[in-house]
């Protein structure tokens, strides 16, 4: 892990370098087109003050030219008012003729200077116009050049910032975490070096320890063993494995998931076989207008008949789950409800070849239908070879359950070097059997909406067929569950489960398996046995001051013990005289009761006899005499009046008795009859409470095994919301490190920004100064003209 991080960090550190020369390249890339996009930009403004210059000048000379040509025009108009005085004043004589000429040939040589000056002027002003534009277009293209390169330049630049920055900041965030992480693996290191001391120092003591312990053990093997049954694999087979727990409820977990998975699949072909049936009957032939022809009535005999090869399915792997219990071996050679599992799936792979003839018969006959247009004739082609290829899967599944079901009949039938194989192939068959029922469920798909275009569809077929299509969306989605499931679970069946002796073949018969699950009964058995709670003791100082009073105290404690037993004898001897006097007392009532019955028809015959009138006797009602005792009266009063039967109640040790007596057989029963309908009433009522106590436990038992399965699952929910703990807190800290990164960046390019804002602000500045001092330019040289 620590050279992996180091290696890591090396190539980050590379490529860290790399991109830093190749930014060290880049900004001084930069700062050269910087300076030389200044320079130009001098050079531009030497440009501009020489073309003012120019431009001063030249306003300059066109204002003297002005004011020349004014002074030629000025000199014209006096030379024609001259000409004119002259040839007036031709009379006068010579002398002023003379004058005006000399006059006028100055004017004209002083006009000829001016106009060659002029002219000369005119040449200059030309050749420098014509010189200034031919700069400025040069300049102009060099500057449009150089903006264009310098604008490549920056837009490289960007585009190179844009595309480092981020890995830029990824690697200093990786920097920084590899630092911290490096610290922490410094720290580690440390901690890990002085737990590898302790744990030298810690193992010399252990090496030392265990020599001695070898040394004793060898003693002890050689004294005490004759021999050592695990060198031999025959002796070694006769030892018991160790049970494993884990594997076993692994094992019920992932036989009630293919369980949940299954009863999907029974369900979806259930539903498609019997669509399939209604289909036949609808088309291309309407059994409620028509006759169905006597293939699809032998096709649609054979579907009625896919419950009884389908639902077995779902039976069989119901009795597989029920078997496997924590209590339970789970390995091919124990499972025997895995072969009557792939008895009912081979029985349901016949039933699929059997129909398969006619359902491909079925299908050629909606060709031969007039209304079957080609496309829907090249459906049926690829449903029939659809229907091919989903028998062919269920076919090898078949074969290969059969194959997994062959060691809990036979043990040598399939080695243990070829399970993991077939299981692979049973996952890579399961894959194929969804492949096919995705792709009959694409083709039925097709043709259901080439069907819905024809004219003589009714609503019944649309309906048939859209819960045709319904039930292989289920059949696809849960082929495609089974698939996942059993490529997921994979390394668990192709696994070894651990079964065996030790140092030994892994595998295991059944009789190994029910001796092993025996031991494991009285090993637990023997655990809760050692398990139990002490009694609690008495407290120190209670025992004490209980010694105190014992010695302190003058009986012995045999004297004690022959009191306890000799009251324990007078309680029975008293519970059993009460015992006999309840009985006495309930006789001597019953007497009681006859006697005053007798008394009452005696006095009823006497009275009857004094009037002369028959004899009648009374039903249950006595009088008691006026000279009975006390008791007698209350024992009369006890007697309800008008019934003929007597509820008198008992209490003993085992309970209480409630009798009836009845005045026509009280002299007939005995005292031992009514101590046994006692003693039987209060066995039926003990056996009922105890059947009620028994429900009640076994109800507590079923809660409890339910209260652990939720508590499992709320701890495997525990530990699964744990991790979430853990991967949102490492996302917290990622996010954080990746906030305080861009947060430094923001900083960074915010300084950045203010600085060249700054710089900004400085350029903007000195601008306005070469503006304000070129206004000031302007306008003296304005009103140097003006005063000119």
């Amino acid at each position: 892990m620590a050279a992996d991080l180091q290696a890591k960090y090396s190539k980050l550190a590379q490529e860290y370098s790399k991109l830093r020369a190749q930014n060290q390249v880049l900004k001084k890339g930069v700062v050269d087109e910087q300076a030389n996009s200044a320079s130009l930009k001098d050079q531009l403004k030497q440009r501009d003050q020489s073309l003012r210059k120019v431009e001063q000048e030249m306003d300059s000379l066109s204002f003297r030219n002005q004011q020349l040509a004014k002074r030629v025009e000025l000199l014209q108009e006096e030379l024609v008012t001259s000409e004119a005085k002259s040839k007036k004043g031709k009379s006068k004589g010579d002398s002023p003729s003379q004058q005006g000429l000399q006059t006028q040939s100055v004017f004209d040589e002083d006009l000829q200077k001016k106009i060659q000056e002029n002219e000369r002027l005119h040449i200059q002003f030309y050749e420098a116009d014509e010189q200034h534009r031919r700069q400025e277009g040069q300049m102009r293209a060099r500057l449009e050049e150089l903006e264009s390169q310098s604008a490549q330049h920056q837009a490289v630049v960007d585009g190179l910032n844009s595309k480092y920055a981020d890995a830029i900041e990824r690697l200093q965030s990786d920097k920084a975490r590899l630092e911290t992480k490096g610290q922490t693996l410094e720290h580690e290191s440390k901690e890990c070096r002085m737990r590898a001391e302790e744990c030298q120092q810690q193992l010399r003591r252990c090496q030392s320890e265990l020599s001695r312990q070898l040394k004793q053990s060898s003693s002890v093997i050689q004294e005490k063993v004759p021999f050592n049954d695990t060198k031999f694999s025959d002796y070694n087979t006769l030892n018991v494995p160790a049970h494993n727990r884990r594997h076993q409820l692994k094992a019920r977990d992932v036989a009630g998931q293919a369980l949940v998975f299954v009863q999907d699949l029974v369900a979806a072909l259930l539903n498609f076989h019997s669509y399939t049936e209604q289909r036949v009957h609808i088309y291309p032939r309407d059994s409620s207008i028509e006759a169905i022809s006597p293939l699809n009535q032998k096709f649609s005999h054979y579907l009625h008949e896919n419950a009884a090869y389908v639902r077995p399915l779902e039976e069989g792997l119901l009795q597989l789950h029920h078997s496997i219990t924590e209590d339970t071996v789970t390995v091919l050679e124990t499972v025997g409800k895995l072969k009557l599992f792939a008895d009912h799936f081979s029985a349901y792979s016949h039933f699929l070849q059997k129909i398969l003839p006619y359902q491909l018969k079925s299908l050629e006959e909606e060709c031969n239908a007039p209304f079957c247009t080609s496309a829907l004739t090249a459906k049926n082609r690829e449903l029939q070879c659809d229907v091919r290829c989903i028998t062919t899967q269920f076919d090898k599944l078949s074969n290969y359950i059969n194959l997994l079901a062959l060691p809990s009949v036979r043990q040598d039938a399939l080695p243990q070097t070829s399970m993991s194989a077939v299981f692979t192939q049973l996952a890579a068959c399961l894959h194929s059997l969804q492949d096919a029922v995705k792709e009959m469920s694409k083709h039925y798909n097709q043709k259901a909406s080439l069907e819905g275009k024809l004219s003589n569809v009714t609503e019944k077929l649309r309906t048939t067929t859209e819960c045709l299509l319904g039930s292989l969306v289920s059949l696809t989605n849960s082929t495609s569950k089974i698939a996942t499931f059993f490529s997921n679970n994979l390394d668990f069946f192709t696994s070894s489960p651990g079964y065996g002796p030790r140092g030994g073949p892994t595998t295991l018969d059944p009789l190994q398996a029910e001796s092993m699950l025996a031991c494991k009964k009285k090993a637990a058995s023997y655990l809760r046995a050692i398990q139990k709670p002490r009694p609690q003791s008495v407290p120190y100082k209670e025992a004490l001051c209980n010694r105190r009073v014992l010695t302190s105290s003058t009986e012995s404690r045999e004297g004690l013990t022959q009191q306890v037993h000799q009251s324990q004898e007078k309680i029975a001897r008293l519970e059993q005289e009460k015992e006999h006097w309840l009985l006495e007392a309930q006789l001597g009532k019953v007497r009681l009761e006859k006697e005053s019955q007798r008394i009452g028809e005696l006095e009823a015959q006497l009275a009857a006899a004094t009037r002369g009138a028959p004899v009648s006797v009374a039903p249950a009602t006595a009088v008691p005499p006026t000279d009975a005792s006390e008791h007698d009266q209350e024992d009369v009063e006890v007697v309800p009046k008008g019934s003929g039967t007597d509820p008198t109640l008992s209490t003993s040790l085992v309970g209480m008795l409630s009798t009836t007596f009845s005045t026509e057989n009280v002299g007939d029963e005995s005292r031992e009859q009514l101590i046994k309908d006692h003693y039987m009433a209060r066995v039926g009522e003990l056996t009922s409470q105890l059947q009620v106590s028994d429900s009640k436990a076994v109800h507590f038992h079923a809660e409890c095994r339910a209260l652990a399965k939720r508590l499992a699952l709320a701890e495997k929910s525990r530990e699964t919301l744990g991790e979430e703990v853990k991967v949102a807190n490492q996302n917290i800290t990622r996010l954080q490190d990746e906030l305080t990164t861009t947060k430094r960046s923001y900083e960074d390019q915010l300084s950045m920004m203010s600085d060249h804002l700054c710089s900004m602000n400085e350029t903007l500045s000195k601008q306005r100064e070469e503006i304000d001092t070129l206004k000031l330019g302007s306008k003296a040289n304005a009103k140097k003209n003006k005063g000119r």
